[in-house]
Formats: C-alpha cells, structure tokens, sequence
C-alpha cells in the first residue's frame, strides 16, 4: 500500500530529525555560552520548524489515507499521534519560541538559557510522539 508506505517514510524523518534535535543538537547547544547558544538556536529553529511541519502534516494525511484503503485502527492512532504535534506545538513551544525569538543573543541573559533548556524538554514531547506515530504504522503495515 503506497499510501502507508509514504506515512511510515515521512514519519519516520520527522522522527529522525526531531531524535536529532533532541539527542545531538540541543545537548551540544546547551554547552555552548548563553550569547552563542541563542544564536545558534536562531536558524537551527527555523529550519528545523521548515522540515518537520510538512512532515508532520504529510505523514498524518497519508496515515489517514492509509486507514480508508485498510481500515486499520493503527492507522488512525498513527496519524493522531503525528498531527497532535501540531497543537502541542502552538500550545506549549510557541510562547517559548516567541520569548527566545525576542531576545537579542548581545543581551542574552542566563533567562535566555533558561528558556532554550525548556525548549528542549518540550521539544523532546515532539520526539517522543514522532516515535509512538512510527511505531503504530509499522504495525500496521505489518498486520
């Protein structure tokens, strides 16, 4: 099944790219001085946020997809659990988002590294749903 295939390919980038972010990229970014730190985080964010949004979106749709050609209730699971990064995103990251995106990295404060250490246990959630959403299709493709 195409569809179901296509779910578990952008599923499964959006998870490797938020493991990533989570295991390699924020820990680093946290050793870093607080100025550098903040500007680092600047255009990771943004081309971080410019890679996994399409992907959350297209691997939900096409799990949806993938349920009206199988039926299988996996399927549906698979694909809530990818779209809720959606709401969690603008629910819980963006005000975060949006007080990291306002401070000037020249007057970053140990407030700025306060907030990115919050970022990256929120960011984490992400990580984890990204999983949970790959592991539903894999068995659903398998059963």
């Amino acid at each position: 099944m195409l569809a179901g295939n296509l779910a578990i390919a952008a599923v499964s980038a959006f998870t490797g790219v938020a493991f990533y972010i989570s295991f390699a990229e924020q820990p680093a970014r946290l050793k870093l001085e607080t100025q550098a730190a903040l500007r680092e985080w600047k255009p990771s964010y943004k081309r971080g946020m410019a890679m996994q949004a399409p992907l959350a979106l297209l691997g939900g749709v096409l799990g949806v997809v993938a349920l009206a050609q199988d039926g299988g209730w996996l399927w549906m699971l698979g694909a809530a659990l990818i779209l809720v990064n959606w709401p969690y995103t603008f629910k819980f990251i963006m005000p975060v988002n949006r007080e990291l995106i306002a401070l000037e990295p020249e007057n970053a404060t140990p407030l700025a590294l306060e907030l990115l250490a919050r970022w990256g246990k929120l960011h984490l959630v992400r990580t984890l749903l990204g999983l949970a959403s790959a592991v539903c299709y894999l068995a659903a493709s398998g059963s």
